[in-house]
């Protein structure tokens, strides 16, 4: 399955995925705050879907520097 996320308007991109998320048009500074949001939401369910825990993710250090 191909997921694209696009602004509101654009048509040609559903041609070429099977999913579209589309977001409103912001300025151009603001597009990865404004796409990140729709993004982790999508992770955060596909783990839940396949059944990972969530709260304790594969492969995370667990170190912490004190000055």
């Amino acid at each position: 399955t191909v997921i694209a996320i696009a602004t509101e308007g654009d048509k040609e991109i559903a041609q070429h995925v099977d999913r579209v998320i589309y977001l409103p048009e912001c300025p151009e500074l603001l597009s990865p705050v404004v796409n990140v949001i729709p993004l982790q939401l999508l992770a955060y369910y596909i783990a839940r879907i396949l059944g990972k825990d969530i709260d304790q993710p594969r492969n995370l250090a667990k170190s912490v520097t004190v000055e």
